[in-house]
């Protein structure tokens, strides 16, 4: 994807078509060059497009998700691949936001933006939950490669980034025919060269993403973090992909059979993709698109009350302000889980049970959302075109995250295994000893 300017509005190549990006709303978050610059110094504007980033990204967020919300009806059909949203996407600065400032980026995958990253992923969500775990799957991509990736293959990514290239994470596979490297000790392979075989299931974006990050089992039956390069509509099926909701995300298979591979295309060694804190820690982006899915179905239940004219109704009124409830609890735990995965100083087991958490309890409060809505508007919340009908119905199917269960349990058992007061679970590193009460002072109320 490339893009360009003139007179008029940008037009954005996407592989196989061309857009104009006609909406206002998106034109005005494309550049910084409004920023007053006038008796300033160079270092001082500098600093002040720094700072301005988060309210640019957000902004820019904003006007993608109102677009990706005005088109997602009509990308509810099997293959709805939402490519305008991505090129939207790409040309308000967002698929490359999370790249470092060096390398052409907003800084956005930096650990202290983990609050605004998970703001930008809700807003994502809010507008499209397809575009959502789309764009969650190309920011967890690209913070395995500036974590792992030697500084050439990260930079050489980064210009993928830079011209539009979708990335995305793929690490599910079947239990036969799964992904591997072949080929090992060929004359080839010396140099460096390998040939992969075999496919990844549930692939989102499949024919869409062209830099997908995939694990392939080594000879050594360890697990080898690539990024692959792809010509958009191929090697894809989706026949597969029939589900009851989030059918833009295309999640079908892809067969890498006969791909060539070399070691410029590897991320990291070994296992690197499996280390933690990271690979349980980082759950809680896809638990902020899901907030953003839930916020969503919670704003169709109020406008249908409002609209309908139900609200008064105490029956209703209950039911809205339990939504209401679990919204921002879903809310509070994403915001806590994302400072705390950012947090350098925090214990990894401490983030990693405190995501798990957040996991379960942003899945808790979809399904209470879900359950209230649906009651609230009846049998017309179940009929198409009630805009409550597409939004349950992807929010139903994005729910279902792997391994529930065993979140939830692993989470407990940290609980358990901790010594410290419920007040001070989660604080890194727990408080020792309270504070002296000063002199003169006393802990009883007057």
């Amino acid at each position: 994807m490339k893009t360009g300017s003139g007179d008029r509005a940008p037009v954005i190549h996407f592989p196989g078509m061309n857009f104009i990006l006609h909406d206002p709303r998106l034109h005005d978050h494309l550049s910084g060059d409004h920023l007053p610059q006038d008796h300033l110094s160079e270092d001082c504007v500098e600093q002040a497009r720094i700072q301005a980033i988060p309210a640019r990204i957000g902004a820019a967020a904003r006007a993608v998700s109102r677009l990706a919300a005005e088109r997602a009806e009509a990308l509810d059909r099997d293959g709805g691949f939402p490519a305008e949203d991505v090129a939207h996407a790409h040309a308000a600065g967002l698929l490359t936001a999370p790249l470092p400032v060096a390398l052409g980026g907003a800084g956005l995958g930096a650990p202290a933006m983990a609050p605004v990253l998970a703001g930008l992923l809700a807003q994502i969500g809010r507008g499209s939950l397809a575009l959502g775990r789309l764009y969650e799957g190309h920011v967890n991509a690209l913070a395995l490669v500036l974590r792992y990736a030697e500084p050439a293959v990260a930079e050489r990514l980064a210009r993928d980034v830079r011209a539009g290239h979708l990335f995305g994470v793929w690490n599910t596979q079947p239990q036969t025919g799964g992904l591997v490297l072949e080929n090992a000790g060929a004359p080839d392979a010396a140099e460096g060269a390998w040939t992969l075989g075999g496919v990844k299931s549930f692939a989102s974006g499949a024919g869409s993403v062209t830099r997908p990050l995939v694990t392939a089992r080594r000879p050594d039956g360890r697990q080898q973090m690539l990024v692959a390069s792809l010509e958009p509509g191929t090697r894809a099926d989706l026949s597969s992909w029939r589900a009851q909701g989030m059918r833009a995300s295309t999640s079908g298979i892809l067969d890498f059979s006969g791909l060539r591979v070399g070691a410029g295309d590897f991320v990291g060694g070994p296992d690197d993709y499996f280390r933690e804190p990271h690979f349980s820690g980082g759950a809680w982006r896809f638990a902020a698109v899901q907030l953003g899915g839930i916020e969503a179905v919670f704003d169709a239940l109020r406008d249908h009350l409002r609209e309908s004219g139900r609200g008064g109704d105490p029956h209703q009124a209950a039911r809205l302000g339990e939504a209401a409830i679990a919204v921002e609890t879903a809310r509070l735990f994403v915001d806590r889980a994302a400072r705390l995965a950012g947090d350098p100083e925090a214990e990894p087991a401490r983030v990693i049970a405190y995501v798990n958490l957040t996991r379960l309890a942003v899945e808790r409060a979809g399904l209470d959302v879900l359950e209230r809505a649906q009651r609230s508007v009846g049998l017309a919340g179940f009929l198409s075109p009630h805009p409550l009908e597409r939004l349950a119905r992807d929010l139903a199917t994005y729910l279902r995250q792997p391994g529930p269960d065993r979140a939830l349990t692993s989470a407990a058992a940290h609980v358990l295994a901790e010594t410290c007061s419920a007040d001070e679970l989660w604080r890194d590193p727990p408080a020792a000893v309270r504070p002296a009460v000063p002199a003169g002072s006393s802990d009883e109320a007057p």
